[in-house]
């Protein structure tokens, strides 16, 4: 349980540190790159060596650690360019309903079950993440664009594939490949396919002058990339020795996520939270306990 404790405040701690990079004007995508290098120096610190070598890059799981890399990157872009297009609400919410799309993965390739109070539950949760990111008062308006082209309206499903993909991935890999051995190279691989990627976009961008360096950009990405490293270590960590399900186990991380962060942003930044974000902090609260209890019920 201190896995999953640790995913989700480490994880919380994620989305609320790009809300202080915006505050103080820092390169978003300047922050999250500088995050995959700090991860990468992270893992190799606390694994006592940089794994990869000729021996993992012959291992099975390598190749989906470069997916997991291509996906971390890509799905940050996603998500800001979701926000900036359609709205953040609306990012948000596709963003957090991904979580049906492990769900019914593990009933296929798992045989695992979802029904009775289980299932009511995962339908909760689909319900309690659209009330919790519904937007209240300006932002509903500042959210809103009058007209958008045909291709933004891919954005919101693109991102709602792509995090689902995500989770799943991750669920798979440390189901079928991940022992005690292996499970840090794997995330450090991941790590370093997602820095490699970013660093050469960024490297054009800097040549082409649409960046700027800036050492309180290199700052940030170290303070952001230090807990995201270990917010996965916790994810895979919980979802190896879980005592539910996978089809439960990610779905009670991610309303975990859902409820921590925006009950942290009401008390530290003073979000405003309407009576229909509360009913939905509390349905999060009923599905957690449906999806994680719901068989014994």
């Amino acid at each position: 349980m201190l896995y999953l404790i640790g995913s989700i405040i480490l994880t919380s701690y994620l989305t609320l540190a790009f809300k202080v990079c915006e505050r103080y004007r820092i390169s978003i995508f300047q922050a999250i790159v500088f995050n995959y290098i700090t991860c990468v120096i992270t893992g190799s610190v606390f694994n006592g060596s940089f794994p990869i070598n000729g021996k993992v890059v012959q291992t099975p799981w390598f190749h989906w650690a470069l997916v997991m890399g291509v996906l971390f990157v890509s799905i940050f872009n996603v998500v800001g360019l979701t926000a900036q297009k359609i709205g953040v609400a609306v990012a948000s919410v596709a963003n957090k309903l991904s979580l049906i799309i492990p769900v019914v993965l593990s009933v296929y390739l798992y045989r695992e079950t979802v029904a009775g109070w289980k299932l009511a539950g995962v339908l909760l949760a689909l319900v309690a993440v659209v009330l919790t990111c519904y937007p209240t008062g300006k932002s509903a308006g500042s959210d809103t664009l009058p007209s958008h082209k045909k291709w933004e309206y891919l954005l919101p499903l693109i991102l709602f594939i792509g995090s689902g993909l995500l989770d799943a991935l991750i669920n798979h890999v440390q189901k079928t490949y991940v022992t005690d051995e292996n499970y840090n190279a794997y995330l450090i691989s991941g790590f370093a396919s997602a820095g490699t990627i970013g660093a050469t976009v960024l490297l054009i961008q800097y040549a082409r002058g649409k960046q700027m360096f800036s050492y309180r950009n290199v700052l940030a990405g170290i303070l952001i990339g230090i807990p995201n490293y270990f917010s996965i270590w916790c994810l895979v960590r919980f979802l190896k020795e879980s005592p539910w399900q996978s089809s439960a186990s990610i779905p009670v991380n991610n309303m975990g996520i859902v409820l921590f962060s925006s009950v942290v942003a009401w008390l530290l930044f003073k979000e405003k939270l309407s009576q229909w974000n509360w009913m939905g902090i509390a349905l999060s609260l009923l599905a957690i306990y449906l999806i994680a209890f719901g068989d014994s019920l």
